[in-house]
C-alpha cells in the first residue's frame, strides 16, 4: 500500500513538472470547443397536437347494421406509417422544399432528413398526438408541419373511404357470378323437374312411399270392385228366382241401385278423384303461399312454384278426362249387353217386378264395368311405380345433389347482397359522421427560441473536457520523460547502486520565483475556470430576461 501510495505521489510531482504544458492544451481545447459550440446552427422546432375523436352517436345505434371497423387500431397504423417515402415525396412538394434541391441526391439527401428529423408521438392521452420538426428555418420548420397535418387528416379521411368502395366493388363482382351460378341451378333443378315430373314428388314423397299410397288405392279399387260384382250377382239370382215364379206386382225384390251410379237411360259417369296429384297440387300451394311471404312476383322460385302448378293441374285434367272415357267405354258397353239380354228372355207378358229387376242388373253391371276400369288404372299406376323403383336411387340422389348445391349457392348469394348492403351503409355512415373527427388541439407554431443545441449543458461540458485532456496530456508527459522524486525510487528502476545524493540548495530568489509560477498557474487555470463560469451565468441571464 505505501509503494503505490508513493508511486502515486512521484507521477503527481512529475505532472506537475509538466503543468504548464497541460494548462496550455485545456486553454486550447476550450477555445476551439467555445467556437465549435457557438457555430453550431439553431434549430427551431415546430409543433402540432391533434385529437382525434372516434366516438360518434350514430354508430351505436347501427351496431349490426353496417360494418363498423377499429378505428383506433386504424389510426393507430395510421400515425406509424405516416413517414413513409410517398407521404415525404408529397411533403416536399406541399411545403416547397424542393425548390433549392436540383439534383437528384439533394432530394434524397432532403427526403432522408425529414425521415429522420419528423416525430409523431402519443401527447400523454388516447387518440392524442404531437407532431414535431426542427430546421434552422423556422418558417421552414413550420410548412413541413402544416404539410404534415394536412397528410394526416386527409389519410385518415380517405383510408376507410377507399376501403369500403373496394369492398363493395369486390362484393358487387362476387355477386354476379353468384347469381349467373344461381341461375344456372334454378335451370338444372327446372329440367331435372320436367324431366321427372311424374316420377319425383314436389311434395317430398319418394318412390317407395308413392307406391305404397297407390297400393292402398289398389286395393281399396278391388275392395269396391268385388262388392260390385257381389251385388250384380245377387241381382242374377234375384232375377232368376223371379222369372221361375208366377208374375206379381206385390212380390217386387227390396234392391236399390248401386251409389255412384246412374240407371241404364243415362250414361254412367263416376266421380273420379286423383288423391296423388291433389296431394301435390295442395303442398305446391302451400309452398307459393310461403314464397309469396318472402317475395315478389317476379321471385324465380314464385315462378317456378306457379308454373309447376299449372302443370299438375293439367296432367290431373289429362288423368281425370281419361278416367271418364274408360268409364263410359265400360259403361256403355254393360249397358248395351245387359239392355240386349232382358230383351230376349223377357216375354212380352212378364210382369213388371222382373222388368224392373232387369234394370237392376243392368246398374250393376254398369257400376261392375266403372269398377273394374277404376282398378285396371290404379293397377297400370303401379306397374308404373314400380318400373320406376328401379331407378328411383339415382334419381333421389341426383335431386339431393341439385338441391344441396341450389341451397349452398343461393345461400352465397343472399349473405353476399346482404354484406354488400352492410357495406353501402357503412361508406353511407362514413360519410356522414366520418370515420373519426380530426380536432386540431394546437395549430402549428414554432417557439420563439431555438430548442437545440443547449449551450448551457455544452460549454460546461467543453470546460470539463479541456481540463480533462489538459491532466492527461500531463500524465502522458511523465510517461514519455519519467522523473524520480526519491532516491529509492530511482535505485529500483535501475538496478544500479546509489552511490549519494546531492541536494539542491534553494535560495530566497529561487522561492521568489516559485511562488510567482504557481500565481500565475492559479491566475491561469482560474481564468480558464471564470470565464466558462461567467459566460454561463451571461447564457442563463438572456435566456431568462430575452436579451
Amino acid at each position: 500500500m505505501q509503494e503505490l501510495l508513493n508511486q502515486v505521489l512521484n507521477t503527481l510531482r512529475g505532472m506537475w513538472k509538466f503543468r504548464w504544458p497541460g494548462l496550455i492544451v485545456a486553454w486550447v481545447v476550450a477555445v476551439v470547443g467555445v467556437v465549435v459550440v457557438w457555430r453550431i446552427p439553431d434549430q427551431f422546432e415546430a409543433a402540432a397536437r391533434i385529437y382525434v375523436d372516434t366516438d360518434t352517436i350514430l354508430k351505436p345505434l347501427m351496431s349490426g347494421l353496417a360494418v363498423q371497423p377499429n378505428v383506433e387500431q386504424q389510426i393507430s397504423m395510421l400515425s406509424r406509417t405516416l413517414i413513409s417515402r410517398p407521404n415525404l415525396e408529397k411533403l416536399v412538394r406541399m411545403a416547397d422544399l424542393d425548390l433549392k434541391n436540383q439534383s437528384k441526391a439533394d432530394q434524397e439527401a432532403l427526403i432522408e432528413r425529414l425521415q429522420k428529423g419528423i416525430a409523431m408521438r402519443t401527447a400523454g392521452g388516447a387518440n392524442l398526438y404531437l407532431m414535431s420538426y426542427r430546421d434552422p428555418e423556422p418558417e421552414k420548420a413550420k410548412r413541413v408541419i402544416q404539410s404534415m397535418v394536412s397528410i394526416f387528416v386527409e389519410s385518415g379521411m380517405g383510408a376507410s373511404r377507399k376501403d369500403t368502395d373496394s369492398a363493395k366493388s369486390f362484393l358487387t363482382e362476387q355477386i354476379k357470378i353468384f347469381e349467373a351460378r344461381l341461375e344456372e341451378a334454378e335451370t338444372r333443378m327446372k329440367e331435372f323437374r320436367l324431366r321427372n315430373i311424374d316420377r319425383q314428388g314436389v311434395d317430398g314423397k319418394d318412390v317407395a312411399s308413392r307406391m305404397a299410397e297407390v297400393g292402398t288405392q289398389l286395393e281399396a279399387a278391388r275392395l269396391q270392385l268385388r262388392e260390385a260384382e257381389r251385388s250384380r250377382d245377387a241381382a242374377k239370382r234375384q232375377l232368376a228366382e223371379a222369372r221361375g215364379q208366377s208374375p206379381s206386382t206385390s212380390a217386387l225384390p227390396n234392391l236399390a241401385p248401386a251409389p255412384g251410379a246412374t240407371l241404364p237411360t243415362g250414361v254412367p259417369v263416376g266421380n273420379f278423384a286423383t288423391p296423388e296429384i291433389d296431394t301435390r297440387i295442395q303442398d305446391q300451394r302451400r309452398n307459393l303461399d310461403g314464397l309469396l311471404q318472402r317475395y315478389t312476383d317476379q321471385h324465380p322460385d314464385v315462378q317456378n312454384a306457379r308454373r309447376l302448378i299449372g302443370e299438375l293441374e293439367e296432367q290431373k285434367r289429362r288423368e281425370v278426362a281419361e278416367l271418364q272415357r274408360r268409364a263410359q267405354a265400360a259403361a256403355v258397353a254393360a249397358a248395351q249387353a245387359a239392355a240386349a239380354a232382358p230383351r230376349t228372355a223377357t216375354a212380352p207378358g212378364e210382369s213388371l217386378a222382373v222388368q224392373e229387376m232387369s234394370r237392376m242388373l243392368a246398374t250393376a253391371e254398369v257400376q261392375v264395368a266403372a269398377m273394374q276400369a277404376r282398378v285396371d288404372e290404379y293397377a297400370g299406376r303401379m306397374a308404373q311405380v314400380r318400373q320406376q323403383l328401379k331407378t328411383a336411387p339415382q334419381i333421389e340422389a341426383e335431386a339431393a345433389q341439385l338441391n344441396r348445391d341450389y341451397a349452398i349457392i343461393k345461400k352465397n348469394y343472399e349473405d353476399l347482397v346482404s354484406r354488400r348492403q352492410s357495406a353501402v351503409m357503412s361508406g353511407e355512415l362514413d360519410v356522414a359522421t366520418g370515420v373519426a373527427e380530426f380536432k386540431l388541439i394546437d395549430p402549428p407554431r414554432v417557439a420563439p427560441r431555438p430548442v437545440s443545441p443547449n449551450r448551457l449543458l455544452l460549454l460546461p461540458a467543453v470546460l470539463f473536457t479541456s481540463l480533462a485532456l489538459g491532466i492527461a496530456f500531463a500524465f502522458a508527459a511523465v510517461q514519455v520523460r519519467p522523473t524520480f522524486g526519491h532516491s529509492d525510487e530511482l535505485r529500483q528502476k535501475t538496478g544500479l547502486p546509489l552511490l549519494g545524493v546531492v541536494s539542491a540548495l534553494i535560495t530566497d530568489a529561487d522561492r521568489r520565483r516559485e511562488r510567482a509560477s504557481m500565481f500565475r498557474f492559479v491566475t491561469a487555470s482560474g481564468g480558464l475556470v471564470g470565464i466558462f463560469v461567467a459566460g454561463l451565468i451571461a447564457m442563463i441571464v438572456m435566456n431568462r430576461y430575452g436579451a
